[in-house]
Parts: structure tokens; C-alpha cells; sequence
């Protein structure tokens, strides 16, 4: 088995789609290892434009297993919602190229009404949530009362745990939130309809993930970015799974430690989605421009993205976590237009030099300290070779690396597979 890794390194929506889509045309097995639907990726394929948001990007790929590991939380309605688009677009998906881990959690419709019911109490401290019942679902799961794939193909043990898990939410619902009850009899139907639906994709109880790669080459593919992780992101504004790379070996069940390749995705400016601190934010123009040329709106939510530049000081504490042995660049081509680039390299609090702060209040209130770098100002776009790229582009990518002690192996000029440069020297892949 050769594993090879790739997380984003920001706030999420660096381009992992495509990027992983890229890849697995060298790969066997393509496997999501945590996280839910609130994440998506977008991968286009000969002008058309494929929004995944459970199923793995090596669907994409003819001959190519993508597999849902037992990290994630999996919505089977969002499931078969999405395998339906893929298959009207041409995608075919079958029990061979597709197989769900039993032992993933599954994300019920009360986990949903609860997510969306909290976020609006919360009021004016919200955190951004999708309201796609993916903190209620990892919830559940930590308190030993979720419901994972394999129960919805048992039709007794569903109803014993859904039965079990309404006691709690339902009190929730009346004397909370004023939302009506849910009936355990309709909902132990409905999902258990759900699973036999998805039961050919399901793995028997007793299959093993490690022993199935064990000659095969698997890529890892993340979802969000490692700032948004549960421990190590700006908590409380994150998801709710571990994003960071280091968890692959959990999310999924395999062995860590044969790993050829841990790409971090960069992409080369900044993004956030939703509510928390973004100290590199810009609310001017440049801004503006940013989310225009980037076409800035968030694949799940459509929600438009917060736009700043490059962070190198969470970039800095985000690579100290991960140890990348490459970063793949995005979206290097929507900075074609600005005559000067802007790159944060230190924060100040108090008019103190700091560090990326363990405390989110701390990096909402730090002051970025900013570089600036002369631009290329001129379209990149038909480039397929790192040495026909503009000197002023050239020095862009040699400036991440130098700051960020690794090498970018890949560099993505467009949304297309074929724009983008590889750089093999740095890759294994």
C-alpha cells in the first residue's frame, strides 16, 4: 500500500476537487476520510461541472474505487440525490467503483432540524453552520447513540436506536425549540427504505479498508481546511471533524505511516465562508476583485466567500501541524490583473509581535503586517510548463516556498484539468 495525501491548508474551498481529481488518474482507490455534505468540491471536465459533496472525486475516474470511510458523516437522501445528478451528466456509478464503510455515522432529519434550530437561537452569535446536521450527526456518534450505515440495512436495531435517540430530541424540540415531535415508526421506514436503496454500495460488517488497499495505491482526500479543524482551526468557528491530514489513518482505517505523498492545498490568496476571524480580510476593492475573478461562492451554500490575501502566519502554524511534503497552488491565474500582490508575513496584538494565537478572540483582534510584491499583470492562462510563466509569477511561487520551507509541486492557472502545471520533481505521483 502507498498512501498519498491531500488536505487544504486554509479555511476551506482551496480547490481540493480538482486537484484530487488530477491525481487519481494515478491512483486506485480515492477515499474521503471525514467530514459530511457541508463540503464541496468542484472538478470540470471538458467544460462540464461536476459539485461533489459526499461522493469522493474519483468518481470521475472510469477505473478509479472511491470509498466513504468510517470518519464520515453521510446524509443517504444528499447520497442518492448526488449519484442521480452524476448519472445524468453521464457518471456511471456502481457497486465496484463506489463502496460506503459500514461503521460511517449517518446523518439523520432530526440532526438537520436540530443543527438549523440552534443556529438561529444562537442569534447574533452564529457560527456559519451549513444546517446540514453535520455537528448534531459527529455528536451523536461521540455519545454513543448514532446510528451508523450498517444499521440501516438492520431493520430492528434501527428502530431501537432511533427510538432511543428521539427521547432526548424530541424534548428538544418541544420544549426548546417549539418544533413539532418526530415519529420514530415514519423515520425507522424511511431510512430503513434509504438503506436498501444504497445497500449495494454498503461494505459487509466485517470488511477491512487496509486489508482491501494493501496492494493498492489509495489517495486521501480532505474536506474543508485545516484551519477549520475541531482542535487545531479557530474554535469555536469550525467544522465539526478533524480536517487536519494527520486523522487519514483514523477516518479511514488504515495504517499510518506509508505515506509518499502529503500535499497541502494553497490556494494563492484567502478565503473564508461564514462567521470567524479572517485577519487578512480586504472590504475594498480588492476584495471585490478577488471574489469576482475567483468567482468566489461557496459550491455547497452558494454563499459568497469573504476574500483576502495570503496568510503566511497561519500558513506557518497550519504546516508546523501537517508536515507537507509539496503544496499544490490554486488559483494562482485569478491574480492576473493586480499590479501588486499582497502577503501578510506577521501579525501584531498590542502592539506585539505574535505568533498564530490558540485563542480565535485573540486572532480576530491581531493586526496582519503585509508585504508587497510587484504582480505579473498579464493572462497565464494556456501555460503548461512552470518555465513559461511570467518572472514576476516565478517570484510568487518562489516567495511561498522560500516562507513556507516547501516545495509547490503542482500550480493550478484555471478550473480545467488540463490547467495546470506539474512540477514532478516534487511529486511521486
Amino acid at each position: 500500500m502507498t498512501t498519498h495525501i491531500v488536505t487544504g491548508t486554509q479555511w476551506g474551498d482551496e480547490g481540493k476537487g480538482k486537484i484530487v481529481d488530477l491525481l487519481t488518474e494515478k491512483v486506485d482507490v480515492v477515499c474521503r476520510f471525514q467530514g459530511g455534505n457541508n463540503a464541496g468540491h468542484t472538478i470540470v471536465v471538458g467544460g462540464v461541472k461536476y459539485d461533489l459533496h459526499a461522493i469522493p472525486s474519483g468518481v470521475l475516474r472510469e477505473n478509479t474505487v472511491s470509498y466513504i470511510g468510517n470518519g464520515v458523516v453521510l446524509d443517504p437522501v444528499q447520497l442518492l440525490s448526488e449519484m442521480k445528478i452524476l448519472e445524468d451528466k453521464g457518471v456511471k456509478i456502481t457497486s465496484d467503483s463506489l463502496i460506503v464503510s459500514p461503521k460511517a455515522a449517518v446523518i439523520m432529519e432530526y440532526h438537520k432540524i436540530l443543527d438549523k434550530c440552534r443556529e438561529e437561537a444562537k442569534k447574533g452569535n452564529k457560527i456559519g453552520t451549513t444546517g446540514r446536521g453535520i455537528g448534531p450527526a459527529y455528536e451523536d456518534k461521540i455519545s454513543r447513540i448514532g446510528i451508523r450505515v450498517g444499521d440501516l440495512l438492520d431493520k430492528d436495531s434501527l428502530k431501537t436506536k432511533i427510538k432511543a435517540a428521539l427521547k432526548e430530541k424530541n424534548t428538544l424540540f418541544a420544549d426548546l425549540y417549539n418544533v413539532p415531535k418526530m415519529n420514530w415508526e415514519e423515520l425507522t421506514e424511511k431510512y430503513y427504505a434509504l438503506g436498501q436503496e444504497i445497500s449495494g454500495y454498503i461494505a459487509p460488517t466485517d470488511f477491512s479498508f487496509a486489508d482491501y488497499v494493501k496492494d493498492k495505491k489509495v489517495l486521501m482526500e480532505g474536506a474543508q481546511g485545516a484551519l477549520l479543524d475541531i482542535d487545531h482551526g479557530t474554535y469555536p468557528f469550525v467544522t465539526s471533524s478533524n480536517t487536519v491530514g494527520t486523522y487519514y489513518g483514523a477516518g479511514s482505517g488504515i495504517p499510518v505511516g506509508c505515506i509518499e505523498d502529503n500535499i497541502g492545498l494553497v490556494k494563492a490568496y484567502t478565503t473564508r465562508v461564514g462567521a470567524g476571524p479572517f485577519p487578512t480580510e480586504d472590504f475594498g476593492d480588492d476584495g471585490e476583485k478577488l471574489a469576482e475573478a475567483g468567482h468566489e461562492f461557496g459550491t455547497t451554500t452558494g454563499r459568497k466567500r469573504r476574500c483576502g490575501w495570503l496568510d503566511l502566519v497561519a500558513l506557518k502554524y497550519v504546516f508546523d501541524l501537517n508536515g507537507y511534503t509539496s503544496i499544490a497552488l490554486t488559483k494562482l491565474d485569478v491574480l492576473n490583473e493586480f499590479k501588486t500582490i499582497k502577503v501578510c508575513t506577521g501579525y501584531t496584538y498590542n502592539g506585539q509581535n505574535i505568533e498564530f494565537p490558540a485563542d480565535s478572540s485573540v486572532v480576530d483582534k491581531a493586526e496582519p503586517q503585509y508585504e508587497e510584491i510587484e504582480g505579473w499583470n498579464c493572462d497565464i492562462s494556456g501555460i503548461t510548463l512552470f518555465e513559461e510563466l511570467p518572472e514576476k509569477a516565478k517570484e510568487y511561487v518562489h516567495y511561498i516556498e522560500n516562507a513556507l520551507k516547501t516545495k509547490i509541486s503542482i500550480v493550478s492557472i484555471g478550473p480545467g484539468r488540463e490547467e495546470t502545471i506539474v512540477r514532478p520533481e516534487y511529486i511521486s505521483l
